[in-house]
């Protein structure tokens, strides 16, 4: 899982302009977003700069802390 909408609202920056960013669909983005669909890790690193933050904050690890 991603963290895209969250890193979106913490930065009030909207889907459509991302997906401009992007060069993508508003449908695709909007997949992402709300986890119905995962990026690459090539257009998820596209993405973590384009918002200018670390890869890592935008996924979600599915281990536990031990």
């Amino acid at each position: 899982m991603n963290r895209i909408k969250e890193v979106l609202d913490e930065k009030g920056i909207k889907q459509i302009w991302l997906a401009e960013k992007l060069g993508k669909s508003y449908n695709m983005v909007n997949g992402y977003v709300q986890n119905r669909r995962q990026p690459t890790l090539e257009l998820l690193n596209k993405i973590a700069e384009i918002l200018d933050i670390d890869v890592k904050d935008l996924i979600i690890s599915n281990k536990e802390n031990k």
